[in-house]
């Protein structure tokens, strides 16, 4: 083999070597039924047809690469965004490690978060005793201000009462009495990660605020919802706020989280929501989320305390943000300011002056509904078509609400919105429906290779690149970084279409 101490090679050069090259022509001679080369390539055509995009879309019984996420992953990402929080998940260590590793992937950061450790005997007789454990060593190990509970398949399918296991585990020293323990209960078989996010804040809040008396104040809270782009998104909300003079409170911040320093100094917990200003946020004026299919539960929990509600898709655009930016106007009793007023003419000036090069450009967009539906919004602010629009945990009323937003529209017109299906789906369609550009996370790198279509990466997870959730996404300048992004695979692909010169380069253009 040609791996050494002096010679190290990374995967994708090692398995080009000869030795590793005889070794999979013989795996598959041997443990793979030895299909003809001709006949895989003459399925593989097929799949490209109209006539197997039918039958795909067809399909009930298998999901194929979803674009989605089980409700634990996002219970998790919603506990790190609350000051000195562990993310404590009722269930296999196997899990844990999975959410673990998927958040860490994408922010290149550590995420912490442990397991009660539950095995095949918890599975028969129950995890109490796992939980009466567990929650005393992460107590005593890690020193956390709050603990936040979820669980896994494995403790809902035998019905594991959290409320009960938690007041339990009190009584008997685990933690003490008066140590904050709130839960939510996560199924993964259900929903998606969009779900145990806000099946968690909701826990939280309840939590602090069930038995509190209201006293209604000034303050807004905002809930930017699951985003793997909340480093650089939170903090350019807070960045716009400011600039307002606004009084409010951003309930789950993970933006210092997953993007701690390299300063010699290991931090397990950094930043997030106090845990006083989560007590007080109940006597805010209103609650707002930046993600309505993101805090369903959790906004119907704040109305029911008596506060105002209002919801948007990811804050993304020109119009996107007007409306956010107006609402917390409207609330706050602040004006806009001339700096943001001139932030929004810049955004304007620039799609008009990339105008010629975007018009009529035609997209398929994938990921979580809001975000889905403010990319597809973007798209059509700058003269571009989205022709398939997929939501892997959209919801048919998801799907109702984004074909009056692109019927309202003379861009949306030939728009397809796909609730419910998945990357496999999305194949099929841009097969037999070709797009311009593809705009998902990682997993699309797939499809761009398989059907040639450009993949931008603009929403969780990004794996194969780094630092993309640096820069923010959402406001006039997030909409001038996304704006910039779609430009560049633009020029890209006119740039790789057109490397031959006297062939297909006769302008040698420099200047676009």
């Amino acid at each position: 083999m040609p791996q050494s101490a002096d010679t190290v090679l990374d995967h994708a050069p090692l398995f080009r070597q000869p030795e590793y090259k005889e070794m999979l022509a013989n795996k598959k001679k041997m443990f793979e039924c030895g299909v003809p080369d001709a006949q895989v390539a003459e399925q593989g055509e097929f799949t490209k047809t109209w006539e197997y995009r039918e039958k795909n879309l067809a399909r009930e019984a298998l999901v194929v690469n979803p674009a989605k996420a089980c409700q634990p992953l996002g219970a998790v990402f919603a506990a790190a965004g609350f000051e000195k929080t562990m993310s404590f998940v009722h269930g296999s260590q196997g899990c844990v490690a999975y959410y673990r590793s998927h958040l860490s992937r994408h922010f290149k950061e550590p995420c912490s978060a442990v397991s009660s450790s539950m095995t095949e005997d918890a599975a028969v007789f129950g995890g109490l005793n796992n939980m009466v454990d567990g929650l005393a060593n992460t107590y005593s190990l890690y020193g956390p201000k709050m603990v936040a509970v979820s669980t896994t398949c494995m403790a809902e399918v035998i019905g594991d009462d959290l409320h009960s296991f938690i007041q339990t585990a009190k009584d008997k020293g685990s933690v003490p009495q008066g140590f904050d323990v709130p839960f939510a209960h996560t199924p993964a078989f259900v929903g998606s990660h969009v779900d145990g996010y806000d099946n968690m804040v909701k826990g939280i809040l309840e939590h602090f605020w069930k038995d509190a008396a209201r006293e209604p104040g000034a303050s807004i809270n905002i809930i930017p919802g699951f985003d793997g782009f909340c480093v650089g998104n939170n903090r350019e909300l807070k960045r716009l706020l400011d600039l307002m003079g606004v009084d409010y409170t951003i309930l789950g911040d993970a933006s210092d989280q997953f993007d701690t320093p390299a300063d010699g100094e290991f931090r397990m917990y950094d930043g997030g929501t106090k845990i006083e200003d989560v007590k007080a946020a109940i006597n805010a004026k209103a609650t707002l989320s930046l993600q309505t299919w993101n805090t369903r539960k959790t906004l119907d929990y704040a109305a029911s305390k008596g506060q105002e509600t209002a919801s948007f898709h990811y804050p993304m655009g020109v119009r996107a943000t007007d409306e956010l930016l107006m609402k917390i106007s409207a609330l706050a009793g602040k004006p806009i300011p001339e700096a943001i007023r001139m932030e929004r003419g810049r955004l304007v000036d620039a799609m008009a002056d990339s105008q010629s090069w975007l018009h009529g450009k035609k997209y398929a967009i994938y990921g979580d509904p809001d975000f889905v539906q403010a990319m597809a919004r973007f798209v059509m602010e700058t003269g571009g078509e989205p022709i398939h629009c997929l939501a892997t945990n959209g919801t048919k009323q998801w799907g109702e609400e984004m074909r009056a937003m692109l019927d309202a529209s003379p861009f949306g017109r030939d728009a397809k919105v796909w609730a419910g299906k998945d990357l496999w789906h999305l194949r099929s369609l841009l097969f037999t429906e070709p797009v311009d550009m593809l705009i998902g996370n990682s997993y699309g790198k797939y499809l761009e290779r398989d059907t040639g279509t450009p993949l931008l990466r603009l929403t969780f997870p990004v794996f194969d690149r780094h630092h993309h959730h640096r820069f923010p996404l959402w406001g006039y300048q997030g909409g001038l970084r996304v704006l910039t992004a779609i430009l560049d695979k633009v020029f890209d692909k006119l740039d790789d279409d057109t490397i031959l010169p006297g062939e297909t380069d006769y302008s040698f253009d420099l200047t676009r």
